[in-house]
């Protein structure tokens, strides 16, 4: 049996340790609040999928609606860093 690889660097580029740089990382880093605050609308959303919605519910899912345009909004006003 022949592995299947790609062997042109066009198709997939290989590069020697595969780890996002540290501008990726730093890119990562300061998106992590929005995703968290994604993941918490998310998680009040699919509470509700077998119920319906409580006052509680309600609440919960308009503060975590908060949290998100919070964050998107602390994302797009931040000062890009030079990269060195």
């Amino acid at each position: 049996m022949k592995p299947i690889a790609a062997l042109q660097d066009i198709v997939t580029p290989w590069s020697d340790g595969l780890e996002p740089s540290n501008a990726e990382l730093d890119a990562i880093e300061a998106e992590m609040p929005m995703v968290l605050a994604d993941v918490e609308l998310l998680d009040a959303l699919i509470a509700l999928l077998d119920r319906p919605a409580s006052e509680f519910d309600a609440r919960r899912i308009r503060r975590a609606h908060n949290r998100v345009l919070a964050a998107r909004r602390n994302l797009a006003n931040r000062v890009p860093q030079e990269v060195a």
